[in-house]
Protein backbone atom coordinates (compact mmCIF):
# COMPACT_ATOMS: atom_id res chain seq x y z
CA UNK A 1 0.00 0.00 0.00
CA UNK A 2 1.47 3.47 -0.30
CA UNK A 3 -0.37 7.13 -0.11
CA UNK A 4 -1.52 8.68 -3.00
CA UNK A 5 -2.14 12.34 -3.06
CA UNK A 6 -4.68 14.52 -5.26
CA UNK A 7 -2.53 17.32 -6.47
CA UNK A 8 -5.21 19.68 -6.53
CA UNK A 9 -7.07 19.16 -3.03
CA UNK A 10 -3.75 17.70 -1.28
CA UNK A 11 -5.88 14.90 0.39
CA UNK A 12 -4.14 11.20 0.49
CA UNK A 13 -6.03 8.35 0.36
CA UNK A 14 -4.44 4.53 -0.06
CA UNK A 15 -4.15 3.03 -2.86
CA UNK A 16 -3.04 -0.33 -3.76
CA UNK A 17 -0.68 -0.77 -6.59
CA UNK A 18 -0.36 -3.70 -8.88
CA UNK A 19 2.84 -4.26 -11.16
CA UNK A 20 2.01 -5.00 -14.79
CA UNK A 21 4.09 -5.76 -17.98
CA UNK A 22 4.51 -2.03 -19.02
CA UNK A 23 6.52 -1.92 -15.37
CA UNK A 24 8.59 -4.99 -16.49
CA UNK A 25 9.21 -4.05 -19.81
CA UNK A 26 10.39 -0.68 -18.30
CA UNK A 27 12.38 -1.93 -15.44
CA UNK A 28 14.26 -4.33 -18.09
CA UNK A 29 15.03 -1.21 -20.18
CA UNK A 30 16.67 0.95 -17.59
CA UNK A 31 18.93 -2.13 -16.24
CA UNK A 32 20.09 -2.07 -20.01
CA UNK A 33 20.54 1.57 -19.77
CA UNK A 34 22.34 1.09 -16.62
CA UNK A 35 24.57 -1.04 -17.69
CA UNK A 36 27.26 2.05 -19.09
CA UNK A 37 29.01 2.16 -15.74
CA UNK A 38 32.55 0.87 -16.11
CA UNK A 39 33.15 -2.99 -16.40
CA UNK A 40 34.75 -2.91 -13.02
CA UNK A 41 31.49 -1.71 -11.60
CA UNK A 42 28.72 -4.64 -13.54
CA UNK A 43 30.16 -7.44 -11.37
CA UNK A 44 27.16 -8.25 -9.76
CA UNK A 45 26.70 -8.12 -5.88
CA UNK A 46 29.99 -6.28 -6.06
CA UNK A 47 31.77 -6.09 -3.05
CA UNK A 48 33.67 -3.43 -1.21
CA UNK A 49 37.57 -4.79 -1.33
CA UNK A 50 38.42 -3.02 2.04
CA UNK A 51 41.20 -3.98 4.02
CA UNK A 52 39.45 -3.21 7.01
CA UNK A 53 35.51 -3.90 7.70
CA UNK A 54 33.61 -0.27 8.20
CA UNK A 55 31.65 -0.27 11.56
CA UNK A 56 28.07 1.04 9.71
CA UNK A 57 25.16 2.41 11.68
CA UNK A 58 21.95 2.11 10.48
CA UNK A 59 19.93 4.39 12.57
CA UNK A 60 17.17 2.80 14.06
CA UNK A 61 14.14 5.87 14.14
CA UNK A 62 11.54 2.73 14.68
CA UNK A 63 9.80 4.54 11.24
CA UNK A 64 11.47 2.91 8.03
CA UNK A 65 12.20 0.04 6.33
CA UNK A 66 15.57 -1.35 7.67
CA UNK A 67 15.62 -4.78 6.21
CA UNK A 68 15.99 -3.73 2.70
CA UNK A 69 19.18 -1.32 3.31
CA UNK A 70 20.80 -4.08 5.12
CA UNK A 71 20.00 -6.61 2.82
CA UNK A 72 21.69 -3.86 0.03
CA UNK A 73 24.68 -3.69 1.90
CA UNK A 74 24.81 -6.97 2.90
CA UNK A 75 25.35 -7.59 -0.64
CA UNK A 76 28.23 -5.25 -0.94
CA UNK A 77 30.24 -7.15 1.83
CA UNK A 78 29.21 -4.89 4.54
CA UNK A 79 27.60 -6.16 7.39
CA UNK A 80 25.91 -2.97 9.39
CA UNK A 81 24.49 -3.05 12.82
CA UNK A 82 20.62 -2.11 13.15
CA UNK A 83 20.49 0.65 16.10
CA UNK A 84 19.13 3.27 17.87
CA UNK A 85 21.93 2.79 21.06
CA UNK A 86 24.18 5.72 21.21
CA UNK A 87 27.49 4.25 21.31
CA UNK A 88 26.62 2.49 18.23
CA UNK A 89 25.87 5.49 16.79
CA UNK A 90 28.71 7.48 17.98
CA UNK A 91 31.65 5.06 17.70
CA UNK A 92 30.26 4.16 13.44
CA UNK A 93 32.52 4.75 10.61
CA UNK A 94 29.74 5.86 8.23
CA UNK A 95 25.44 6.19 9.51
CA UNK A 96 22.25 5.66 7.03
CA UNK A 97 19.11 6.98 7.93
CA UNK A 98 16.44 5.62 6.43
CA UNK A 99 13.08 6.65 6.29
CA UNK A 100 9.68 6.33 5.10
CA UNK A 101 5.76 7.66 5.65
CA UNK A 102 5.85 11.20 6.59
CA UNK A 103 8.14 14.00 8.16
CA UNK A 104 5.96 14.89 10.96
CA UNK A 105 5.83 10.96 12.55
CA UNK A 106 9.80 10.32 11.76
CA UNK A 107 10.34 13.51 13.77
CA UNK A 108 8.44 12.32 16.58
CA UNK A 109 9.90 9.09 16.60
CA UNK A 110 13.36 10.41 16.33
CA UNK A 111 12.42 13.35 19.33
CA UNK A 112 10.94 9.76 21.48
CA UNK A 113 14.13 8.18 21.02
CA UNK A 114 16.60 11.12 21.76
CA UNK A 115 18.07 10.39 18.22
CA UNK A 116 17.80 14.38 17.62
CA UNK A 117 21.02 15.70 18.80
CA UNK A 118 22.93 13.07 18.18
CA UNK A 119 22.40 12.74 14.31
CA UNK A 120 22.69 16.61 14.77
CA UNK A 121 26.43 16.43 16.10
CA UNK A 122 27.61 13.79 13.78
CA UNK A 123 30.48 14.15 12.32
CA UNK A 124 31.21 10.71 10.32
CA UNK A 125 29.40 10.38 7.11
CA UNK A 126 25.96 9.84 6.98
CA UNK A 127 23.76 8.84 3.98
CA UNK A 128 19.93 9.70 4.66
CA UNK A 129 17.84 7.71 2.23
CA UNK A 130 14.35 8.80 0.75
CA UNK A 131 12.20 10.43 3.87
CA UNK A 132 15.56 10.61 5.51
CA UNK A 133 17.25 12.83 3.04
CA UNK A 134 14.06 15.01 3.60
CA UNK A 135 14.49 14.89 7.60
CA UNK A 136 17.94 16.46 6.60
CA UNK A 137 16.26 20.21 5.48
CA UNK A 138 15.11 22.83 7.46
CA UNK A 139 11.55 22.31 7.52
CA UNK A 140 8.77 20.28 5.73
CA UNK A 141 5.36 20.83 4.13
CA UNK A 142 4.37 17.32 5.00
CA UNK A 143 2.55 17.88 8.16
CA UNK A 144 0.66 14.51 8.11
CA UNK A 145 -2.34 16.78 8.94
CA UNK A 146 -1.06 18.60 12.04
CA UNK A 147 -2.35 22.16 12.57
CA UNK A 148 0.85 24.00 11.31
CA UNK A 149 2.18 25.19 7.48
CA UNK A 150 5.49 23.12 8.06
CA UNK A 151 7.40 21.28 11.02
CA UNK A 152 11.13 21.71 11.76
CA UNK A 153 13.15 19.14 10.79
CA UNK A 154 17.29 18.73 11.40
CA UNK A 155 18.45 22.10 9.70
CA UNK A 156 21.31 20.05 8.02
CA UNK A 157 20.83 21.22 4.62
CA UNK A 158 19.49 24.33 3.89
CA UNK A 159 16.75 23.34 2.07
CA UNK A 160 12.66 23.11 2.19
CA UNK A 161 10.50 20.09 1.53
CA UNK A 162 7.66 20.55 -0.41
CA UNK A 163 4.97 19.01 -2.42
CA UNK A 164 6.07 17.83 -5.68
CA UNK A 165 4.11 19.76 -8.48
CA UNK A 166 3.75 16.63 -10.67
CA UNK A 167 1.68 18.91 -13.09
CA UNK A 168 -0.46 16.37 -15.07
CA UNK A 169 1.65 13.31 -13.75
CA UNK A 170 0.48 11.27 -11.28
CA UNK A 171 1.16 11.03 -7.43
CA UNK A 172 3.39 9.51 -5.84
CA UNK A 173 6.08 9.68 -8.19
CA UNK A 174 6.89 5.88 -8.37
CA UNK A 175 9.03 4.36 -10.60
CA UNK A 176 12.32 4.73 -12.15
CA UNK A 177 13.74 7.77 -13.26
CA UNK A 178 16.30 9.98 -14.95
CA UNK A 179 18.56 11.85 -12.55
CA UNK A 180 20.93 14.57 -13.83
CA UNK A 181 23.98 15.26 -12.51
CA UNK A 182 24.88 19.15 -11.49
CA UNK A 183 28.41 18.76 -9.79
CA UNK A 184 30.78 16.01 -8.87
CA UNK A 185 30.87 14.08 -5.97
CA UNK A 186 32.24 10.84 -4.59
CA UNK A 187 28.98 9.88 -4.05
CA UNK A 188 28.63 9.49 -7.76
CA UNK A 189 32.08 8.26 -8.57
CA UNK A 190 32.18 6.02 -11.74
CA UNK A 191 28.34 6.81 -12.57
CA UNK A 192 27.05 8.08 -15.60
CA UNK A 193 25.12 10.88 -15.52
CA UNK A 194 21.17 9.92 -16.60
CA UNK A 195 21.48 7.23 -14.81
CA UNK A 196 17.86 5.87 -13.44
CA UNK A 197 17.05 5.25 -10.08
CA UNK A 198 13.93 4.12 -8.41
CA UNK A 199 11.73 6.68 -6.29
CA UNK A 200 8.58 6.45 -4.20
CA UNK A 201 7.44 9.36 -3.10
CA UNK A 202 5.19 12.62 -3.02
CA UNK A 203 7.26 15.43 -1.25
CA UNK A 204 10.49 16.80 -2.22
CA UNK A 205 13.41 19.09 -1.51
CA UNK A 206 13.92 22.15 -3.22
CA UNK A 207 17.13 23.17 -5.22
CA UNK A 208 19.29 24.39 -2.97
CA UNK A 209 23.39 25.08 -3.36
CA UNK A 210 23.42 21.41 -1.83
CA UNK A 211 22.03 19.93 -4.44
CA UNK A 212 24.38 17.82 -6.55
CA UNK A 213 22.10 15.64 -8.71
CA UNK A 214 18.22 16.36 -9.91
CA UNK A 215 15.48 14.79 -11.04
CA UNK A 216 12.44 15.83 -13.39
CA UNK A 217 8.99 14.73 -12.32
CA UNK A 218 6.43 17.88 -13.11
CA UNK A 219 8.96 20.23 -11.69
CA UNK A 220 12.95 19.43 -10.83
CA UNK A 221 13.90 18.96 -7.93
CA UNK A 222 17.18 17.49 -5.41
CA UNK A 223 17.99 13.72 -6.24
CA UNK A 224 20.94 13.92 -4.70
CA UNK A 225 22.49 16.40 -1.92
CA UNK A 226 25.69 16.95 -0.02
CA UNK A 227 26.80 19.21 2.40
CA UNK A 228 30.03 18.97 4.25
CA UNK A 229 29.50 15.00 6.27
CA UNK A 230 25.86 14.66 5.36
CA UNK A 231 24.29 13.14 2.11
CA UNK A 232 21.11 12.21 1.05
CA UNK A 233 19.40 10.68 -2.04
CA UNK A 234 15.84 10.99 -2.37
CA UNK A 235 15.65 7.94 -4.48
CA UNK A 236 16.06 4.19 -2.55
CA UNK A 237 19.32 2.87 -4.19
CA UNK A 238 18.82 -0.56 -2.30
CA UNK A 239 16.11 -0.57 -5.33
CA UNK A 240 17.83 0.32 -7.64
CA UNK A 241 19.84 -2.67 -8.93
CA UNK A 242 23.87 -2.84 -10.20
CA UNK A 243 23.49 1.17 -10.43
CA UNK A 244 22.55 1.41 -6.56
CA UNK A 245 24.81 -0.88 -5.21
CA UNK A 246 27.82 1.08 -7.07
CA UNK A 247 26.08 3.74 -5.19
CA UNK A 248 25.82 2.37 -1.96
CA UNK A 249 29.46 1.09 -2.42
CA UNK A 250 30.78 4.82 -3.10
CA UNK A 251 29.58 6.00 0.20
CA UNK A 252 31.20 3.41 2.02
CA UNK A 253 34.45 4.20 0.36
CA UNK A 254 34.15 7.73 1.48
Amino acid sequence: MVTVHNTKTKVCYKAEVRGNLADLEQSNEIKNKNCQISPASQKRNERVPLMKQPKITIIDTGYANFASVKIALDKIGIDAKISSDASDIKNADKLVLPGVGTAAAAMQKLKERNLIDLIKEATQPLLGICLGMQLLAENSDETAGEDKDSIECLGLIKSTVKLIDAKDKRLPHMGWNEVNIKTDHPLLKGIPNKSYFYFVHSYCMTLSDATVAECDYGENFSAIVASGNFMGTQFHPEKSGEIGSKLLTNFVEI
